[in-house]
């Protein structure tokens, strides 16, 4: 094995365990918020939230299981306040079709992702499957804080919770709840993109995802995807001091 071998695994095992530790420290955190009895209205991000009336430079995050409808929230949001702006996520995987790079996504090598881990330019980053990494780049918040726009985030709730322990006092972070884990099997499966396999794994992961969903500001049930739109842009609104 040469020695860029080596490096690689060596990144690879480095940074697994870097996952783990991360985890494990949101469920010692999520335990402990069960057995002093705490609410998601006055544990860790709440309070803070609501100071950030105070600061100009906010953020929005909107979170949630792959197949919860996150997509579709963010999209209408961005559609019906224009103060919007999508934070544009960096990404190792490959272009689909129709996708253009500094539009849908940051391409880049993981080569080039793992050096911009090394130097310290993330906001938040995960190796969200297996040598598949995404990550929120702080020269992408400065950049919209510039154009006096509000980023939007549309990422996954290890990352979420990553920005709000990161921005306490600007962030809102809202949960997209399914309204079941079998209606969110139906939905993975009507995309038709899924192997069984793959659609189990994603199962697996957002039961476990569910279990975060005090640790936000907010959390919206999306049995209706009109009643939901509708509910997160009354929250957004009145986080900006938007009048509706």
């Amino acid at each position: 094995m040469n020695g860029g071998s080596i490096d690689h695994w060596a990144f690879y095992v480095q940074h697994y365990f870097t996952f783990l530790i991360d985890y494990f420290t949101i469920y010692i955190s999520l335990v402990f918020c069960r057995h002093m009895n705490f609410t998601k209205r006055n544990f860790l991000y709440f309070p803070k939230a609501a100071a950030a009336a105070d600061s100009g430079h906010k953020i929005i995050i909107l979170t949630a299981p792959s197949g919860a409808g996150k997509t579709s929230i963010t999209r209408y949001l961005l559609q019906q306040i224009p103060q919007l702006a999508f934070s544009i996520s960096a990404a190792t995987r490959s272009k689909r079709a129709g996708e253009r790079d500094g539009t849908d996504y940051y391409f880049m090598s993981p080569e080039a992702f793992q050096e911009k881990i090394k130097q310290n330019e993330f906001v938040e980053w995960e190796m969200v499957y297996e040598g598949k990494y995404y990550g929120t780049l702080k020269s992408e918040l400065s950049r919209l804080w510039k154009r006096q726009q509000y980023p939007l985030l549309d990422i996954d709730v290890k990352g979420a919770i990553h920005v709000q322990q990161q921005y306490p006092g600007q962030s809102l972070s809202i949960f997209i709840e399914p309204p079941s884990v079998k209606e969110l099997r139906r939905r993975l499966i009507s995309r038709g993109s899924e192997s069984e396999e793959s659609l189990q794994t994603r199962l697996n992961k957002a039961e476990y995802e569910l279990s975060f969903m005090n640790h936000f500001n907010e959390v919206v049930v999306n049995d209706d995807l009109e009643e939901a739109c509708a509910e997160a842009e009354t929250i957004v609104k009145k986080f900006l001091g938007i009048k509706p």
